[in-house]
């Protein structure tokens, strides 16, 4: 009987796991707003129809605290992770959440005051950016098998944008005057933390997002463009196809194939569209407040 009971577990964990892949293929998109999250097959979607493959709202996380539902009415990242079977999460109400695909239920979860971004960094650590709060402005570090326990944390005006590049092994961090970058200290302990290695000011003020190319070259947008920036040299320069555009909330560019994919805010700071340079297209998701939207890879 016990072995038939652990055989049933591996089936189950393998199934959630195939699922979830098939769910989030490479190639699909993740969006979100509101208190919702969207799969999107865009290789199926055009300006007349959009193909949802999965979609998710806060009350679908069982295990979820009640108190932890309020801070999730407005979702403003979502970066699939982990091989594409699971979407860190944040929200400028409150919150930051790791949520399995295949469950639909919530793995981690913290409150992080005015939260914009999220990225993984190894050993299954996470590092939030906080925006505009009193109890914000700043990075904290978490450790996803520890629920709201913050392990370290630094300032950072109008926290907006943070990614990992495992080139050069540093965490790169947005403020709304400031690129900086972050090396990982003490990684192997229970207590790690953050030093801060370089500075740099941005071109324009508020940054809005910042998206990792390649192992040398960043996206950052800003209030008035969007710029490229290469860590090699350590300089900005404009990004050609987004040069001049105004409040660009998210942008995710692949050089290869010249793709674009990215979100403005048209309707105050949200936007109900998708946009996609070659292929060019317009995806809708009319009646959400859209902020963000990712590429699974």
């Amino acid at each position: 009987m016990k072995r038939v009971c652990i055989l049933f577990i591996l089936f189950l964990v393998a199934f959630n796991t195939s699922f979830a892949q098939q769910v989030l293929k490479k190639g699909f998109l993740v969006a979100c707003g509101d208190d919702k999250l969207f799969i999107i097959d865009p290789n199926k979607s055009n300006d007349n129809h959009t193909e949802i493959i999965w979609k998710w709202a806060v009350a679908d996380a069982k295990s979820l605290p009640a108190a932890y539902i309020p801070l999730l009415k407005s979702l403003d990242e979502c970066k699939p992770v982990m091989g594409n079977k699971k979407i860190l999460v944040t929200s400028s109400t409150g919150a930051t959440i790791l949520v399995d695909i295949a469950s639909k239920d919530v793995e981690f979860y913290a409150k992080t005051p005015m939260a914009h971004s999220v990225d993984l960094l190894p050993n299954n650590r996470i590092i939030v950016a906080n925006s505009t709060h009193p109890k914000g402005n700043s990075i904290e570090l978490y450790d996803l098998k520890k629920n709201e326990r913050v392990l370290f944390t630094d300032s950072l005006y109008s926290g907006h944008g943070v990614a990992w590049n495992p080139k050069d092994k540093l965490l790169y961090v947005l403020g709304y005057q400031h690129l900086k970058t972050y090396s990982l200290v003490n990684w192997s302990s229970e207590n790690p933390s953050l030093k801060l290695e370089s500075s740099w000011q941005l071109p324009d003020k508020s940054g809005h997002d910042l998206f990792r190319i390649d192992r040398d070259t960043f996206l950052v947008s800003t209030h008035h463009s969007v710029f490229l920036f290469n860590s090699n040299n350590k300089s900005f320069t404009d990004f050609t196809l987004l040069k001049g555009k105004k409040d660009v909330k998210s942008v995710n560019y692949y050089p290869k194939k010249n793709s674009l994919i990215y979100t403005v805010a048209e309707e105050s700071w949200w936007t109900e569209n998708i946009y996609m340079v070659n292929p060019n297209k317009t995806i809708k998701l009319p009646n959400l407040k859209l902020y963000k939207v990712r590429k699974a890879i």
